[in-house]
């Protein structure tokens, strides 16, 4: 195959492709290697770099300058013991998985100008292998705190597939964008007639620029669910805890100021929050479905309770308490009129 190395050609049983790219967070990337490494996955192939990256500086080792590495991507292979001892497996239907598993890695993104092509590469690979369906990871930024669960979300090629993961009680993404490989290869394989799904992790908006290992930990939880296989998780939780330690120490040090400043008070801290979630902001289809209960429930108060958890999901419930409490006010003057 042009342009792609085979180093091993193992008898795989229907497996699936996972794929990874740097993103925001590094939530797919550091779960997919991690993956790699509990599953102790060998090499299976790599894409020749030299058609889709070009360097864009220079690496300085020891004080001496030097042309870098371009970024490497990797295919891994993992066999499923299960998948040795099971004479049925299905893709995400009502029965356990026993699938095998082609992990594949890059450690950057290509010029999105050449994505096709390259997702092309990936596509042969998985066609190569017997691949049906694809796995990818990406993050979820959301207006939530850093001490909170991750909970994932899910986007998928089918209205079946997404029906056939309503046990899991996933979020659904019913719509938005996945920006950059994450979620461009999904489409493009879509395409080329593959079934497929991401399993997007929540981040908190104001930490985008840090690695988040708790929302890795919620997509590789949710990925051993899905197919049914063991992982040991231990190492990633101490990674999420750690940093949330760091945050809370940022926190903690903006609250007690630096330099003889004086303290900061929590007002403020909720104010360095916005301000770094302004980053990024609420999808606009979120908004307007907010906007849209806030209709209904100015004809029906029934539906407040709907509107509540919508706004507390999205935690903006502070931003729209008037015009809530402003609903029941509304109510009982109607009532006194009567």
């Amino acid at each position: 195959m042009e342009g792609i190395r085979i180093i091993k050609r193992p008898r795989l049983r229907n497996p699936y492709l996972i794929v990874a790219w740097p993103g925001m967070g590094e939530v797919a990337f550091k779960a997919a290697v991690y993956l790699v490494e509990k599953l102790k996955a060998e090499e299976l192939a790599f894409i020749h770099p030299e058609e889709f990256f070009y360097p864009t500086g220079s690496s300085i080792q020891k004080g001496v300058l030097g042309a870098p590495e371009l970024p490497e991507g990797k295919f891994y292979f993992w066999k499923n013991p299960a998948a040795r001892h099971s004479g049925s497996a299905d893709n995400f239907g009502g029965k356990l998985t026993r699938n095998d598993l082609i992990i594949f890695i890059s450690n950057a993104q290509p010029d999105l100008a050449r994505a096709e092509v390259y997702s092309k590469k990936i596509i042969q690979v998985a066609k190569t292998f017997h691949a049906g369906t694809i796995i990818g990871f990406a993050s979820m930024p959301v207006p939530v705190d850093h001490t909170q669960a991750s909970r994932v979300w899910l986007a998928s090629t089918s209205a079946e597939l997404n029906n056939s993961f309503k046990k899991h009680n996933f979020d659904i993404l019913t719509e938005g964008q996945i920006s950059g490989m994450n979620g461009l290869f999904l489409a493009i394989a879509k395409r080329e007639g593959f079934k497929g799904l991401c399993l997007l992790g929540e981040i908190p908006l104001y930490t985008i620029q840090m690695e988040n290992p708790k929302a890795s930990y919620a997509v590789l939880s949710a990925l051993a669910k899905i197919l049914g296989i063991q992982l040991d998780f231990s190492h990633l939780i101490e990674q999420a805890q750690g940093m949330e330690a760091e945050i809370n120490k940022l926190l903690d040090y903006f609250k007690l100021g630096s330099q003889g400043q004086g303290p900061i008070g929590e007002e403020e801290i909720e104010k360095i929050k916005k301000t770094l979630s302004q980053l990024t902001k609420v999808p606009l289809s979120v908004k307007e479905r907010i906007e849209k209960l806030f209709e209904q429930t100015r004809s029906d108060i029934t539906k407040a309770n709907e509107l509540k958890a919508e706004l507390d999901k999205w935690n903006v419930y502070k931003e729209y308490e008037d015009r809530f409490l402003d609903l029941f006010r509304k109510t009982t003057d109607k009532d006194k009129g009567n």
